[in-house]
This record gives structure tokens, C-alpha cells and sequence, in this order.
């Protein structure tokens, strides 16, 4: 039989076509061999071996019928094999050398089929170069179609990677939270690629100290979401304590801080892993530090994470690694700001005959600020009652804070008067700002509220530096701003402070605040104080309830800056209380002032008191006539404890001093320190005061053993 080119491809075709299914075979083992890589998945391999079988017949078909290989249509599912290859981050070579393989293996059955059929070897050239020429042509179309299908896929990959990267940078770490931020995780991850997502962070991280040496790692789970069940229970109750068996795949990536990508055959195997059938394990590294793992299950999702897969995961949890590291960094800072300042501000007030005293500090959302408040005790059943607020906020203003609050209690106990306090603490902040070895960054500044309460008179003294006002309730629930002259906030030097002298009747209370507390973003001071007013209004059947009743009202659950509030209900003591003497500067005055004494203290039922208080009041009646100038006076306050004053109008301050052997004087304030539980000297517009304190308990015997 005479064959042609065409006639002899053809009939080499045909009779090709006829052991279809052993070439398939053949073709698919040969691909099997050589590039396992396409049937690890077995979706892939499946696709894999119907694409062979559909080009197999497709091309004898077309050499057996003479058509152009441009007329032979490649199979619907080529294309789709070439995106789930890219999906699959299989590389673009093993689809052309598929091809390839695939070709020469079809050419050679063919040149077989043609020795069968003919001797020519002229005729069988040319049909084999006719069947190269064809076959190139088909494959390279087909191999052109195929990478850019396979192309489109990737570009479309790699944008959608990165818009996820870019997503995560703005959905997660968008607080200083740390649950925040593990919550922000893993709802990104379920919605976009992932079945399943948890976060474990070390227990030692979240509390900033060291991993034990040798033991094991001790997680807490912080997040774990569902992309099929968002709002179910975790296998794992969050914040619950756990530990990953030594050796896992989280064990792994927690000691290394490597991640790792795991499969173990398609969805739904009877094999799974411990959540699915294919997921990621990523540790959660910041600044060299490992904080934790995030793992990233798939069970639904029918195709296994790529490699491209691990980098985006790789990706999002670096961005969420940082931002929990800035909020633990954060959590830290603000825990140790607060405990600071929670450790300078007074654990509890004293108890105290003057007022009663309720007191509030709310620390604010973002960072702690430099608030403070104080109850200090004066000479003469008197109390101070401070308020102020340091400028700026963190570890600075707290520390800030406790220098000043340790200030003013210094110079309140040396009964200094408001508006001098304030002038002394002024300097103190001027110093502070310009001491080269302090802390402070830059100038420093505060405002500060100093007000002293005498129960015996039922005047209030006050003096501001830059503060807000007061405000008073009267007893019939009124309430009224009080108008004090204004004063410069501390720290800019050379200004004056003026007080000014108010009266309270008994039950008035007395409220010192802060500006956190009635002035805010959304409304002015003068809004704030108009719903203060209201809240201080209403009765309250405690100073307690209405210091949460003030807070509530004004507060939201965090405020934009620190408040403080101080209440304070006056208490004045009753005249009973209290005697005074008007003493003649001369030597019988002191039996004649031994003696009143005496007989005050037989009214209060102090008798136990009578020969300690002689011997005090003696000494210091002495003193006021010998060093002093007229007019003297004496007065005793029976408080918690027996007071005892004298006063002159003289400015000298008595010196304690220890008296030599042959000395005849010099004994006298050394008696008094002895047998007085406190002493002291307070200075007035016009003369001073020397004080002595004296208790009930025991008084007899230290007065013997101060004689000894």
C-alpha cells in the first residue's frame, strides 16, 4: 500500500487511537515518575489524569483527521489545572515539562506505529518531521495558555496577599489590648483563609518575667475563632493555662521560632490532623522575642495551605506579634504608672474630729496622669486638704506627683499658711524643672488646692495655684462655687498667692476636684460644673454614695484624663471643748494657769491628765513670759487627745536644746518633748503658737519616768 505523509500519520493515528487507554496509561506513569509534585494533591492529580487522557485523544483524533492544530480546541479543564496549580504554589515548570513529556512519549508510539506500517525511511522522516512540527505547535499553544492562565493566577494571588497584609495592618492592633488584638487575629484569619485560628500566648510574656530554665512552656489561650461557628465555645477555655506536648508541631515553633506547614491528606480523611486536614503553625516573634504561637486550621476548606499560605500567615502574625508586644509593653508601663501612683496617693484617710472625709481617683483610659489628693492633720484639731494635678501623663507625672504630695506634707507640718505653702511649692517645682539630675523632661508645671479647716473658729482658709474652684454644699443642699482669688499654676515663679478665709457651718461639705473631673472633649468646664452641682444637689445618704454618684454622673467608663475628687463634711467642735485664758505677763500668772488648768480638765473627766498638763502648761506659760511678748493666751482643745497652746506676740521660735549640768535653765521644752506625744511651733500673721499634744494613755508613768 502506498502511503502519503498525511495518509501514513493518519494511519498511524488510527491505529494509535485504537490502544488509547495502555498510551494513557503509559503517559500517566511516565508523569508520575517525573513529576511526583503533581500528585502529592490528590484534587491535582486527579485533574492531572484526565487532562492526560483528554489531550492524548484530542491529538490522535487531530492527526487522524488532518486537523490544524490551531482548529483542535485543549480540553475545558486545562485552564482551571493551571490556576489550581498556582493556587497550589506548584512552580510553572512543572506544567511545561508535563507537556513536554507528554509530547515526546506521543511521538514516539507514533514513529512505531509508522515502522509497522512502512520501510521508507525517506517517508517516515518526513512524517515524523510533519508530526514535530504539528506537535509544537499544539503544545505551545496549549503551554501558552496554560502559563498565562497560570500567571493571572498568581499576580491575582500575590495582590491578594498583599491587600490582606495591608488589611491586617489596619484591623489588627488597632488598641493597646492585648485580647483586643488576639480577637482582631484570628476574626481576619477565619473570614479570609482559614477554617479555624488560635492564639496561645506565654503566661511569663503577658506577666513580663523570665521563662523558668528547663520547664515547660506555659501558654495562655488569649483567642480561638470558627469560621463556621464564630460565637462557639473554644476547645480551649480562653485564658485558661496549658501546655503543648513536648515535640509537637507548636512545641516546635515555640522552642525554634520557626513556622511549619503540615498536611495530611484531603478534607475529610480518614486521617485528619488534630483540627483538619492541613494547617500552619507560626510562632509570634517581636524584637527577638518569642511571645507566643498562632495555629491556622483548615477542615472545610478542601485545599491545603501552600507555601504561599505560610508567608501570608507568616506576615499577618509579625503585625500581630508587634502590636501585642506594643500593647504588653503598654499593659506593663500603665500597670506600673498606676501602681506608683496608687502607692503615693494615700491608701486610706485618717479618722479625724474636724470632717469626714470621702475620696475618689479614676485613673484615665489611655495612660495615668499625675492627680493626687491628701488629708493631712494639723496643730490645734485643724486639717489641711489638698488637691492638685501634675501636667502630662505616665511614670513622669506620678513620680511628679509623690514629690509634691511629700512637699506639701512637709511644709504643712510646719504649719505654714496657704498662700506661703503655695509659695514654698512653687519653688520646689521651679527646682525641679531646672535640676539637672532629675527626671523631669522639660519644665514641669501642676495646679494645686490648699485649704485648712479650724473647727474651733468653723473657718475654712484656702488658697489656689491655677486650680479649679471649690464648691460648697450647705446643709439645705445647696450648692455654691466658691469665689477665691486666682493664683498661677505652679512652676512659673515670681507671682503671688493670696488665701482667703470662708466660714463653714456645720454639715457643709466641702468639694476639691480636679479638672478631669468636670471638663472633657465633648463639653466645656462650665458644662461639667453645671451637672457637678446637680450630683453634689441631690441627697446622698453617705459622702461615700455621693462620691460614685458624682462619678457616675460625670464620668464615662473611661475619661480622657485623670480625675480626682476629695469630699469633705466640716464637724465643729463644740465650745464645751475648748477653754481659753487671757494670762498677764508676769510670774504668778503660771500657778494661776496650773490651776485652770486643773480645774478644766476635773470638768472633762481628765483628771489622769492633771499633773502631765500642769507640768506642760507650766513650762510653756514660762517660756511665752520670759521670751515672749504680751498678750499670751492659753487654750486647751479636748479632741481625740488634749491639746495644749499658748500663745504670744512675739516671732521667736523656741529651740529644743540639751541643757549642760550647771545649767539653770534650758530644761523646759525638753520636758515638754518628753512627756507630749507631739510638739511644735506654728508662726501667725502676728506672733506664734507652741503646741503640745498629750494622751490619756499611760500619762502618769511617763511623766515619772521623764523626772528619772
Amino acid at each position: 500500500m502506498e502511503f502519503t505523509v498525511d495518509s501514513l500519520v493518519s494511519r498511524a493515528a488510527h491505529e494509535l487511537g485504537r490502544r488509547a487507554d495502555r498510551l494513557i496509561e503509559d503517559v500517566e506513569t511516565c508523569l508520575r515518575r517525573e513529576l511526583p509534585e503533581l500528585w502529592e494533591d490528590p484534587d491535582i492529580a486527579r485533574m492531572t489524569s484526565e487532562n492526560v487522557a483528554e489531550h492524548v485523544v484530542a491529538g490522535l483524533v487531530g492527526l487522524e483527521y488532518g486537523i490544524q492544530p490551531s482548529q483542535v480546541e485543549p480540553p475545558p479543564a486545562d485552564v482551571e489545572r493551571a490556576r489550581r496549580l498556582a493556587r497550589r504554589g506548584k512552580p510553572v515548570t512543572s506544567l511545561l515539562r508535563a507537556f513536554r513529556l507528554g509530547q515526546g512519549m506521543l511521538l514516539d508510539r507514533l514513529i512505531e506505529e509508522m515502522q509497522r506500517s512502512t520501510a521508507d525511511a525517506g517517508l517516515i522522516g518526513a512524517a515524523t518531521r510533519k508530526l514535530i512540527a504539528v506537535g509544537t505547535d499544539y503544545v505551545d499553544r496549549t503551554s501558552e495558555q496554560g502559563v498565562l492562565a497560570f500567571q493571572e493566577e498568581r499576580d491575582r494571588r500575590v495582590q491578594w496577599r498583599l491587600s490582606m497584609v495591608n488589611e491586617a495592618g489596619m484591623r489588627v492592633g488597632t488598641t493597646l489590648d492585648i485580647a483586643d488584638t488576639t480577637e482582631e487575629l484570628v476574626e481576619l484569619a477565619t473570614e479570609t483563609f482559614a477554617d479555624l485560628v488560635t492564639v496561645d500566648l506565654l503566661d511569663t510574656a503577658l506577666r513580663g518575667v523570665d521563662a523558668p530554665a528547663g520547664g515547660p512552656l506555659v501558654l495562655r489561650r488569649l483567642a480561638e475563632r470558627r469560621a463556621d461557628d464564630p460565637g462557639g465555645e473554644p476547645a480551649i477555655a480562653t485564658q485558661q493555662l496549658h501546655t503543648f506536648p513536648a515535640g509537637s508541631p507548636a512545641d516546635r515553633a515555640l522552642v525554634t521560632g520557626q513556622p511549619s506547614r503540615h498536611h495530611t491528606g484531603a478534607a475529610g480523611s480518614a486521617a485528619p490532623g488534630p483540627q483538619g486536614h492541613s494547617w500552619l503553625v507560626v510562632p509570634l516573634r517581636a524584637r527577638g522575642t518569642t511571645l507566643g504561637v498562632a495555629q491556622f486550621f483548615r477542615h472545610r476548606n478542601p485545599d491545603a495551605f501552600d507555601d504561599d499560605d505560610l508567608l501570608l500567615a507568616q506576615e499577618i502574625a509579625a503585625r500581630a506579634a508587634l502590636a501585642v508586644d506594643n500593647a504588653r509593653r503598654y499593659t506593663h508601663a500603665r500597670a506600673t504608672a498606676l501602681a506608683l501612683q496608687r502607692s503615693l496617693l494615700p491608701r486610706s484617710t485618717p479618722e479625724h474630729s474636724a470632717v469626714e472625709v470621702a475620696c475618689r481617683y479614676l485613673a484615665a483610659g489611655p495612660d495615668v496622669g499625675g492627680d493626687w489628693y491628701d488629708v493631712i492633720p494639723l496643730s490645734g484639731a485643724r486639717v489641711a486638704l489638698v488637691i492638685g494635678d501634675v501636667v502630662g501623663h505616665g511614670i513622669q507625672a506620678a513620680a511628679t506627683m509623690g514629690r509634691l504630695r511629700t512637699a506639701v506634707r512637709t511644709l504643712a507640718d510646719i504649719d505654714l499658711p496657704p498662700d506661703e505653702l503655695l509659695t514654698h511649692l512653687d519653688d520646689v517645682v521651679l527646682r525641679l524643672s531646672t535640676d539637672p539630675d532629675s527626671d523631669a523632661d522639660g519644665d514641669v508645671g501642676a495646679t494645686c488646692l490648699y485649704a485648712v479647716y479650724d473647727p474651733v473658729s468653723g473657718l475654712c482658709t484656702l488658697a489656689r495655684a491655677g486650680h479649679v474652684l471649690p464648691t460648697v454644699v450647705a446643709r439645705d443642699g445647696s450648692v455654691n462655687v466658691l469665689d477665691l482669688p486666682p493664683g498661677p499654676p505652679l512652676g512659673l515663679g515670681g507671682l503671688p498667692f493670696e488665701a482667703r478665709e470662708v466660714e463653714l457651718p456645720e454639715g457643709s461639705v466641702l468639694a476639691l476636684y480636679t479638672d478631669g473631673l468636670v471638663e472633657s472633649r465633648d463639653h466645656d468646664i462650665d458644662t461639667g460644673l453645671g451637672r457637678l452641682r446637680r450630683a453634689l444637689g441631690r441627697p446622698a445618704p453617705s459622702l461615700e454614695t455621693a462620691c460614685d454618684r458624682v462619678l457616675r454622673a460625670l464620668l464615662p467608663d473611661r475619661p480622657d484624663d485623670d480625675a480626682a475628687l476629695l469630699l469633705a463634711r466640716t464637724r465643729p467642735l463644740a465650745d464645751l471643748h475648748v477653754a481659753t485664758w487671757d494670762l498677764e505677763a508676769e510670774a504668778a500668772a503660771v500657778s494661776r494657769a496650773r490651776a485652770d488648768v486643773s480645774r478644766q480638765l476635773s470638768t472633762w473627766g481628765l483628771d489622769e491628765l492633771d499633773f502631765t498638763a500642769e507640768l506642760v502648761v507650766s513650762e510653756l506659760v514660762t517660756n511665752a513670759i520670759r521670751y515672749g511678748r504680751p498678750p499670751i493666751r492659753l487654750r486647751l482643745i479636748h479632741d481625740r487627745t488634749l491639746l495644749c497652746e499658748v500663745s504670744d506676740d512675739s516671732n521667736t521660735t523656741p529651740h529644743l536644746r540639751r541643757a549642760r549640768i550647771f545649767d539653770e535653765g534650758g530644761r523646759g521644752l525638753l520636758l515638754v518633748a518628753q512627756l507630749a506625744e507631739h510638739w511644735g511651733t506654728r508662726h501667725a500673721r502676728h506672733g506664734k503658737t507652741v503646741w503640745a499634744e498629750l494622751s490619756d494613755a499611760d500619762a502618769t508613768e511617763t511623766a515619772v519616768a521623764a523626772f528619772a
